[in-house]
């Protein structure tokens, strides 16, 4: 049976196999297994990528978060304020530092944070509302920094969204956000791996000394701090992939476009909703979610997956439903729009190389699974 994958890393990998042979003979002459030449270079190029003066690269995204948390100042007992549906590493970030994760809900269309919900949950403990952009579109980022007090801080998960913009504003500009270079990412490395991106010089140096046993030189430790790092050959596959990366977002918006059409007859039967980009966002499309309606939906997935279709559930369980958070004291029906999310979603193959014939496949696949 041909497989069509959920994303194609096969595919992604044959375009970049020879450039990252000759880059990875150069980290193994230099020997420059920790930082280096690979790393510096890669900070620079991701920081001009992403409209920010400055990049931190470390070792996955959930580091990165919580380096992005500590340097604005979220400590132990503090009040961080996230979405109920996002990855189970943004509220993980918050708890490791030992603070505490306040929940709100998103919005039922764009599935994003409600900005107004998440302002409502800011109290005198609050040190930080993290926005996360979701799907590979911007969450209300710089209209929530605008109306926050001056005791909490702006911290973007931005995780899912490399190459987003909102209104012309890119994920970190003008504050500071996370993002994650996790493989299946839209600018993946070949393992873990992770970046913290801001204008904000003073937070860039902290971000760097915390993530290096808080050192800024060998053996001097300023602050009490980890080891999170990037290493050159991870280094090397981000910087070819980063060269191909816009490319491969344009292609994902090409693609995201396409299934539209193509299942335009689902929502007309009202069997189907569609992901919406929200007015003013360029979306990147790390992932295509529709929401079934009249439907099992995990009976739906397991159809795909039996006819060769790599559909998955992103995510099938908010934040609040997870047994690692119960202690935060809610239940089934605090965040409706979360919790219908969760059970109704799906996402479908996308990935740069991914053909008209295998999405019209993918949407014949998907019409029977609904019958």
């Amino acid at each position: 049976m041909n497989q069509i994958p959920l994303v194609d890393l096969k595919a992604a990998h044959a375009e970049v196999a020879q450039e990252l042979r000759a880059g990875f003979d150069r980290v193994l002459a230099d020997t420059a297994f920790i930082g280096g030449e690979e790393v510096r270079a890669f900070e620079r190029e991701y920081a001009a990528f992403a409209g920010v003066g400055h990049c931190v690269g470390v070792a996955n995204g959930t580091d990165a978060l919580e380096l992005a948390l500590r340097a604005s100042g979220v400590g132990v007992g503090d009040e961080v304020v996230l979405p109920a549906n996002t990855f189970i590493a943004t509220a993980g970030a918050v708890a490791r530092i030992g603070a505490r994760p306040v929940l709100v809900d998103c919005v039922p269309d764009t599935l994003l944070m409600d900005p107004q919900a998440a302002l409502d949950a800011v109290g005198p403990a609050t040190r930080a509302v993290v926005p996360v952009h979701l799907y590979g579109q911007c969450a209300p980022a710089a209209e929530l920094a605008a109306a926050l007090p001056a005791h909490a801080a702006l911290v973007e998960d931005a995780a899912q969204s490399q190459g987003a913009e909102r209104q012309g504003r890119t994920p970190g500009s003008g504050g500071i956000a996370a993002t994650s270079f996790y493989p299946g990412k839209n600018l993946g490395a070949y393992g873990d791996a992770g970046a913290v991106v801001t204008d904000d010089e003073e937070k860039a140096d902290l971000v760097r000394a915390l993530a290096n046993h808080g050192g800024t030189a060998k053996y001097r430790h300023d602050v009490a701090g980890f080891n999170s790092r990037l290493d050159g050959l991870q280094a090397v596959v981000l910087r070819a992939k980063l060269a191909r990366l816009a490319d491969g977002n344009a292609a994902r918006r090409a693609a995201a476009a396409r299934y539209d059409g193509m299942l335009a007859d689902l929502v007309g039967a009202g069997r189907l909703t569609l992901p919406v980009t929200e007015q003013g966002n360029v979306h990147v499309w790390h992932l295509y979610v529709v929401r079934v309606s009249g439907a099992d939906r995990d009976a739906v997935v397991g159809k795909l997956n039996a006819e060769g279709i790599g559909a998955g559930v992103h995510y099938p369980a908010p934040v609040h439903l997870t047994p690692a958070f119960a202690h935060l004291g809610h239940g089934r029906g605090d965040f409706p729009h979360a919790e219908q999310a969760a059970e109704r979603m799906l996402s479908l193959p996308l990935f740069p190389q991914i053909t008209a014939a295998q999405q019209q496949r993918v949407v014949d696949a998907l019409t029977d699974a609904l019958r």
